[in-house]
């Protein structure tokens, strides 16, 4: 609530606390008795089961955040976890698709039909907006501006921002919003739930993040084949893709809604990435 962190973040927080608790009580303690050998025992397990090192920084994390917490209240006598580390996240570079690529897959969904007019205007949204998925999900009718070809979209730490939506990402939803509601969203037998949401899935609810995440694999079977790719992938081709037609990178960054600019700089490794392997595959001399 302090950090208004979103709902996903919050439920991942209490599974790293609840792992903790269940960590500690084999040892027969509980959190108000840890102490930091035992967390730096609890972490080194952590690594023996096989947990990637991001989800273990993460878990050190929320551990570091919720005693930091539990002090200041005066829940405990000491902070246990003020000096505790957590392995460095290995530096790779985002999945990014090749422009031609990304417009297979938005374009995947084809004909008339009400659900593949919702998910191609999914997509589109995701390509020409660089939004998350769970902002798309967020997103109220009343969000999408197609006069003034803007999207307010609620980001992390529920900061609003608004992003343009380029020709094809608002042909696609002004398709879909043409759309009877009672043929994407509605059933006979049941109302639809939460009416203001843009995109509703096929049990009559707000649509999620799984949804779309099926939703988008389906398609990149189709239009990628082996080629792996996700929701967030194309987030990624997105943000790689204006910084190599030359956007400024802190233009960059307020269309994703980063909070820091070192985060928007890994774009910059991926674009020179690109621009080294088109030296070596044109030049003669490469």
């Amino acid at each position: 609530m302090e950090r208004r962190l979103s709902p996903h973040t919050v439920s991942a927080y209490r599974g790293d606390l609840e792992g903790l608790a269940r960590f500690l009580e084999r040892g027969g303690a509980d959190l108000g008795a840890a102490t930091y050998h035992v967390l730096r025992r609890w972490l080194a397990q952590l690594r023996t089961l096989g947990y990637a090192r991001t989800s273990i920084a993460r878990k050190a994390a929320s551990v570091r955040a919720f005693y930091a917490w539990a002090r200041r209240r005066g829940l405990v006598p000491a902070n246990p976890a003020g000096q505790l580390g957590a392995p460095k996240r290995a530096d790779r570079l985002p999945t990014v698709l090749k422009p031609r690529e990304a417009a297979r897959l938005v374009e995947a969904p084809e004909g008339d039909d009400a659900w593949a007019i919702r998910d191609r205007a999914i997509l589109e949204l995701l390509y020409g907006t660089g939004i998350r998925v769970a902002e798309l999900c967020g997103l109220d009718v009343e969000d999408v501006d197609l006069g003034r070809a803007r999207v307010r979209v609620l980001g992390k730490g529920g900061k609003t921002r608004e992003v343009p939506l380029g020709e094809p990402a608002a042909d696609a939803v002004r398709a879909f919003l043409g759309v009877p509601r009672d043929g994407i969203a509605e059933g006979r037998d049941r109302p639809v739930r939460d009416p203001a949401a843009l995109f509703h899935n096929r049990r009559r609810r707000r649509i999620g993040p799984r949804d779309i995440r099926a939703m988008m694999e389906k398609y990149r079977e189709k239009a990628l084949m082996d080629r792996s790719a996700s929701p967030h992938t194309l987030r990624h081709s997105y943000a790689t893709h204006l910084m190599e037609g030359g956007a400024d990178i802190r233009a960059v960054q307020e269309l994703l809604g980063h909070a820091s600019l070192e985060v928007t700089q890994r774009y910059t490794h991926v674009s020179r990435r690109r621009l080294f392997g088109a030296y070596r595959d044109s030049h003669p001399r490469a």
